[in-house]
């Protein structure tokens, strides 16, 4: 895609959840949270928003989700930014 990377794309109905995944095999070397830096979020909502633009459609909503993966345990913050 132009846009960039995106990892997760769901819809329901208008609204349009364009989810980054950050994964870590442990903790030791920071969290996947830390991963998610205003340069790193500001990539993922353009590479969205192309995506968006991309489909043609009008009155879709956009929603930026995390997903943070350390070992087997599996965290999501809605609306992270």
């Amino acid at each position: 895609m132009r846009g960039g990377e995106i990892d997760v794309v769901a819809r329901r109905g208008s609204l349009l959840v364009v989810c980054e995944v950050k994964a870590r095999a442990s903790a030791a070397w920071g969290s996947p949270w830390e991963a998610m830096t205003p340069p790193k979020q500001q990539r993922v909502r353009r590479a969205g928003h192309a995506f968006v633009r991309g489909l043609g459609e009008r009155g879709l909503r956009v929603r930026f989700d995390v997903a943070a993966v350390t070992g087997t345990r599996l965290e999501v913050m809605e609306d992270a930014f």
